[in-house]
């Protein structure tokens, strides 16, 4: 049974990565014609919105790829990339209320202390290994 669910896992998995492959090069698109062709209709909140949107997908791309190269495991890092990446976009396009603006600052803040300290972890564990 669990291998009938692994492998619609990795079906499922496989199909979510190619939707976000095209997304990705719709967004890269998007971005080239409007840095080239636009000359100056889109705003730099939208264009920078299109940047972070397009490391999203990116982000998310790069996980499906983990997922499969560690024996169908998502580190956990990849996860705090795209929340730190997702409230990074959240700030730059909504940012009418400096009360949800320093929320988000404060979100970050705790996601990058989750990083430094799984990092610390790792490290140590690896240099009780040596």
């Amino acid at each position: 049974m669990a291998t009938v669910l692994q492998y619609v896992l990795n079906v499922a998995l496989i199909l979510l990565a190619i939707a976000i492959s095209i997304l990705l090069v719709k967004e890269l698109i998007d971005i080239i014609s409007n840095s080239l062709f636009n000359e100056g209709n889109t705003s730099r909140l939208e264009f920078l919105n299109n940047i972070l949107v397009f490391f999203l997908y990116f982000e998310f791309i790069a996980m499906i790829v983990k997922y499969f190269q560690e024996d169908y495991h998502f580190p956990i890092r990849y996860f705090l990339y795209i929340g730190i990446t997702a409230l990074i976009r959240l700030i730059v396009v909504y940012h009418e209320s400096a009360l949800y603006t320093l929320y988000y600052c404060g979100a970050i803040l705790l996601l990058v202390i989750c990083y430094f300290i799984m990092n610390r972890a790792n490290e140590r564990s690896k240099k009780e290994d040596f």
